[in-house]
């Protein structure tokens, strides 16, 4: 198949990523090492683009590395289930709802806060948020 070239500069811009995230990509192994020039400049091509765009998106749902280097398993090797996949985004969207949880619990532990500031007139020594800040249990963490 002939596909379009990329620079990793071309390949960076295209797919919004910082050229140094695509080396740290292949270094950690979630890119392959593509093929180079006889001047020995990388050489990237469609499926290069799609992989990072993946990888990318992966990261931006909140998947970890090592999670996706198991989804990427899942589309290089053969034998695997849609089902697999299905169960690593149940988990994960189990994760991003506990986060949700604890970002609700910050929120209200900061409400709670400003409410007990009545005023923005009182001396910082005086200040209910500062004291609170120096108690522990604000976020109702031990």
């Amino acid at each position: 198949m002939n596909y379009e070239k990329y620079s990793i500069g071309q390949l960076a811009k295209k797919t919004a990523c910082k050229v140094e995230t695509v080396h740290y990509y292949e270094k950690i192994g979630l890119m392959p090492e593509p093929p180079r020039t006889e001047g020995g400049h990388r050489v990237y091509a469609l499926p290069h683009v799609k992989r990072l765009n993946f990888i990318r998106r992966s990261r931006a749902l909140g998947f970890r590395i090592e999670q996706i280097k198991e989804l990427l398993k899942f589309i290089d090797e053969p034998n695997h289930y849609c089902g697999e996949v299905k169960a690593m985004a149940m988990q994960q969207a189990s994760v991003v709802q506990e986060k949700i949880a604890d970002l609700q619990r910050l929120q209200s532990a900061l409400n709670e806060m400003i409410i007990q500031c009545s005023t923005g007139n009182k001396p910082v020594d005086d200040c209910p948020i500062v004291d609170a800040l120096y108690t522990e249990n604000v976020v109702g963490q031990g």
